[in-house]
Parts: C-alpha cells; sequence; structure tokens
C-alpha cells in the first residue's frame, strides 16, 4: 500500500502546478486513466470477439434449430463451434477484471487510518470541500455545499453515462432482432450461449447501480468509479459502433 500511496502524491505534486488544492483527485483520475490504457489491448480483443460472434449468428441459429428440443445437446455444440472458430463469449469480462485490484487499491487507501504504521496523508487531500476519504452517504445526511456539489455531478454524471449505455444496447438489439428476421434466424443477441439471455438484456440496466457504488465507497474510490465506466462508454462507442 506505501508503494501506490507513493505513486498517487507523486502524480498529486506533479499535478499540483494546474489543479492546486485538487491535484490528488486529478492524480487519481489520471491513476484511472493509466489503468484503463494498460486494460486496452484486452478491450480491442474482446471487441473482436464479439464481432467474431456476429459472424457466427448464422451457424448459431442453424444450431438452435438443430436441437431445438435438446439444450444440453445445444449448449454442447454452441462451446465446440465458439473452440473450434477460438472466440470466447465471455471474453468482454477479462478487462472488468483486471481493473478491480486498482479499485480495491484505491479503497483500502483512503479508507485506511494509516499506511506502513504512518498516518495516512492522503486523508487531507480534498475535491471542493469533499474529503478524498468521505463517502457521500455522509454528505446526503448534510455536509458542506462543495460536498454536495462534489457528489450532484458526480450522480448527474454516472445517470448519463448509464442512460447512454442503455439507449446504446437497446439500439443494437433491436438491429440485432432486425437482421435476424430479415435472414430468418430467429433469436436476439444474448441468445448465441444459452442462459446468457437474461443476462444480457439485464447488463444495461446493472449501470444505474453504480449510483449506489458512488454513495458508500470513499470519494477517491468513487472518482475511479466513475472515470472508468465513462471511459468504458466513450470506448464502447469508439470500438463498437
Amino acid at each position: 500500500m506505501s508503494v501506490f500511496a507513493a505513486l498517487v502524491e507523486r502524480l498529486a505534486d506533479l499535478l499540483q502546478p494546474l489543479f492546486h488544492a485538487s491535484a490528488a483527485a486529478a492524480a487519481i483520475v489520471l491513476f484511472t486513466a493509466l489503468v484503463r490504457l494498460l486494460v486496452l489491448p484486452l478491450s480491442r480483443a474482446a471487441a473482436r470477439g464479439r464481432r467474431a460472434q456476429a459472424r457466427l449468428r448464422p451457424d448459431l441459429a442453424e444450431l438452435r434449430k438443430k436441437h431445438a428440443k435438446d439444450q444440453e445437446a445445444l449448449r454442447r455444440a454452441v462451446l465446440e463451434l465458439h473452440t473450434r472458430e477460438k472466440v470466447s463469449p465471455l471474453s468482454g469480462v477479462l478487462p472488468g477484471l483486471l481493473q478491480l485490484p486498482a479499485f480495491f487499491v484505491l479503497y483500502h487507501l483512503f479508507s485506511s487510518s494509516t499506511i506502513g504504521g504512518h498516518g495516512n496523508g492522503l486523508l487531507d487531500h480534498a475535491l471542493l470541500g469533499a474529503p478524498l476519504g468521505g463517502r457521500g452517504a455522509d454528505v446526503l445526511g448534510g455536509g458542506s455545499g462543495g460536498a454536495a456539489l462534489v457528489y450532484a455531478v458526480l450522480f448527474v454524471l454516472v445517470a448519463a453515462v448509464a442512460t447512454f449505455n442503455l439507449v446504446r444496447a437497446r439500439r443494437a438489439a433491436a438491429d440485432t432482432a432486425a437482421a435476424a428476421g430479415a435472414a430468418g434466424a430467429g433469436g436476439t443477441q444474448g441468445e448465441e450461449l444459452p442462459g446468457l439471455g437474461a443476462v444480457t438484456k439485464a447488463a444495461p440496466y446493472l449501470s444505474y447501480l453504480t449510483l449506489l457504488t458512488v454513495a458508500v465507497v470513499p470519494l477517491a474510490a468513487a472518482l475511479y468509479v466513475v472515470t472508468s465506466t465513462t471511459w468504458s462508454a466513450v470506448e464502447r462507442a469508439v470500438l463498437y459502433p
């Protein structure tokens, strides 16, 4: 933890001439961007995998017709197809999983009163009066005007990103259904691997749960979450036009 604390402090020192008292908050945003750049190759690989899945839809439709009465045979056939074509239906999960350690590091850094046996100087930093170790739930219970403004902006941004993701997901589902109908294939995106349909449909709404996360974690971790989810929305728009 001492190493990561020193990294955040170093980034804050570098950004201090530009952001002054908010330099530590800016350092966390920069730290998040660096993490996202590190996992960008995996995100691009996931995008290629998704395009490959789209290419396999006619084959998947044939398998659904062939094994309509035997779900276990359908599951095996779909997995065999994905293996043969070197396509992983879960490849898009990896970028998110690899970001979790960075989130937990920030959560721990700004939740601990001491680091390496010394006082945690990171807790002295704030963003417009909102302590980076504070929580939105405390501000909602009666915080300063500056702190309330910070969380209001974060909540609005999270809601906007979640709505953007939902609109794109619905548009993609409609396009997929229209293409499948035109080809006489039937089915929708998310049926490519039996059992994932409900997850696929619910996934866009899960973005709204980020509002709860922002409210209960330290502000530093909330900044990481908001920056990362915004990055993800832009990344999907570029990689999945």
